[in-house]
């Protein structure tokens, strides 16, 4: 990883924060996206004392608001001239539904079209320093979703974990679209189920789904083990010709079969460039 840029989200805590630290200390240097200034700048200095000299650098955004999305991804566009690999991992579980600026559910906008929208603002990036990389944090909790494309926005129904479920399978189908419309660029996308990693999330959904979340926790594998999947998708060789995959203990698994589904994830990037007034 010598040498190699890396942007990552969700790193100021969890699998990310340990995945990054993990490349780091491989040689590449990080570049992080957050929303809190003090856990990144605490995360910004945990690198430079672990991995010195590298010029690890941090870029603030809520990642729930479609031009916060689009301004970050321009930013850091701006000021790298490769991304070798791109770590889509921030993500979210809300007790309640909420609605962003943007009319859109607020899981449905942070877990999955804040990924769908920073990738398409690096891609770029990601196809001029091919071979490269996208890599993509989705759950097992994708099993038993299914995506209605009338009610997106989950205004029938909310339930934190069963809308958690649906944004991570839209994580695999996106990650399935985005490797179709790749092919032949030398950039690969690829997904993974960390496991059931005691982290954050969950910690601030509220009610009774928090307290849930918290006691199943003592159950839960470390985040050191959890980051394994990812710090494998972003060096091995092994996976070096691998896209479109869903991966579980750095090994090729099979998601749900609603996760195979190429003709939905095909209407999921359209209404997602839709949604985001991107490009199709």
């Amino acid at each position: 990883m010598k040498g190699k840029v890396v942007v990552i989200t969700g790193a100021t805590s969890g699998i990310g924060q340990v995945a990054a630290e993990r490349l780091a200390e491989r040689g590449a240097r990080i570049v992080l996206v957050a929303r809190d200034r003090a856990r990144g700048e605490a995360t910004l200095a945990r690198l430079r004392a672990r991995a010195p000299g590298l010029g690890h650098s941090i870029h603030y955004a809520d990642l729930s608001r479609l031009s916060e999305m689009k301004r970050v991804a321009s930013e850091i566009a701006a000021l790298e001239p490769r991304i070798d690999v791109l770590i889509n991992n921030a993500g979210a579980i809300f007790n309640s539904r909420q609605i962003t600026e943007d009319g859109l559910e607020l899981t449905f906008a942070t877990n999955h079209m804040a990924y769908f929208v920073l990738t398409h603002g690096l891609r770029e990036r990601l196809v001029a320093s091919a071979p490269a990389r996208v890599i993509n944090t989705a759950s097992n909790a994708h099993r038993g979703s299914r995506l209605d494309f009338n009610d997106l926005q989950s205004a029938r129904g909310y339930g934190g974990l069963k809308v958690y479920g649906r944004s991570k399978l839209c994580n695999i189908l996106y990650t399935r679209e985005l490797a179709r419309r790749l092919a032949g660029t030398g950039v690969i996308a690829n997904c993974l189920h960390p496991g059931f990693v005691a982290t954050r999330i969950g910690d601030q959904s509220g009610g009774l789904q928090a307290y849930v979340i918290r006691l199943a926790k003592v159950f839960a594998i470390s985040p050191e083990k959890g980051a394994e999947t990812v710090v494998y998708l972003a060096t091995s060789d092994d996976v070096a010709n691998v896209t479109g995959g869903y991966f579980y203990q750095c090994r090729l698994a099979t998601p749900s079969r609603e996760a195979q589904d190429d003709t939905a994830a095909g209407q999921l990037w359209r209404e997602s460039a839709r949604l985001a007034a991107l490009e199709d």
